[in-house]
């Protein structure tokens, strides 16, 4: 039984892992004035993609970045 707790903490410690890290390319294209949301999905599906686009897309938060 204590191999069963054991397995479910790491999982469980994967899971907030990968959440976590998927927050990042949605926040990068938050600020860009994008989909929060979208990439955040978008992320927890494939995440080298989405930190690849999320830093390539056009800034539509109409701030100039110095």
């Amino acid at each position: 039984m204590a191999v069963l707790a054991g397995g479910f903490l790491w999982w469980t410690l994967a899971v907030i892992i990968w959440l976590a890290i998927a927050f990042w390319p949605a926040r990068v294209a938050a600020r860009k004035g994008h989909s929060f949301f979208g990439y955040f999905v978008f992320s927890l599906i494939f995440f080298p993609a989405a930190l690849i686009v999320a830093y390539m897309v056009q800034d539509r938060s109409g701030s100039l970045a110095a």
